[in-house]
C-alpha cells in the first residue's frame, strides 16, 4: 500500500505578504524566496530546514486551493533546537507575547514542551522541543 513520508510545504493563506514575511523570517529565522509557479504566477515562500510555507494571498489565492481558504485559520508547529526560554527572551526582543506555555504535549514522535503565540494573521503558532 502507498504512504506518504514527510510534508514538503504548507500553504498559508495571509492578509499581508511583507508583514508575513517579516515575522517568520525575523522572528522564526526563516528565509524568503520568490518563485515562478507553474501557471506563471509569482509567489512568495518562506524556508526553513527542508520545508516551506509558501504563501497565498487573502482572496487572490492559487488554484487549487482549500475549500475555505482564510487568513489566520491555521494551527502550525515547528520544532526547534533551542530552549524555550531563549525563544521567550527573544519573542519579548519583538513584543510577542507568549499565550501559553511551557507546556507538555505530545508530538508527532512523542513528547513535546511547547509555548504558543500569535502570527500577523492571528494563525496559532506553536514553538516545540522534542523530549
Amino acid at each position: 500500500m502507498p504512504s506518504v513520508s514527510s510534508i514538503d510545504h504548507v500553504v498559508l493563506t495571509v492578509a499581508d505578504p511583507e508583514a508575513t514575511c517579516q515575522f517568520y523570517c525575523d522572528v522564526l529565522g526563516m528565509e524568503r524566496s520568490e518563485f515562478t509557479s507553474a501557471d506563471g504566477d509569482q509567489r512568495i515562500a518562506l524556508s526553513f530546514g527542508l520545508q516551506k510555507l509558501n504563501l497565498h494571498v487573502a482572496g487572490k489565492e492559487a488554484k487549487p486551493r482549500a475549500k475555505a481558504a482564510t487568513a489566520g485559520s491555521t494551527d502550525i508547529c515547528f520544532l526547534t533546537a533551542n530552549s524555550l526560554l531563549s525563544w521567550q527572551d527573544h519573542l519579548d526582543r519583538f513584543g510577542i507575547k507568549v499565550l501559553k506555555g511551557p507546556v507538555a504535549r505530545t508530538g508527532a514522535t512523542g513528547p513535546i514542551t511547547s509555548i504558543y503565540l500569535r502570527d500577523p494573521d492571528g494563525n496559532l503558532v506553536e514553538i516545540a522541543t522534542r523530549g
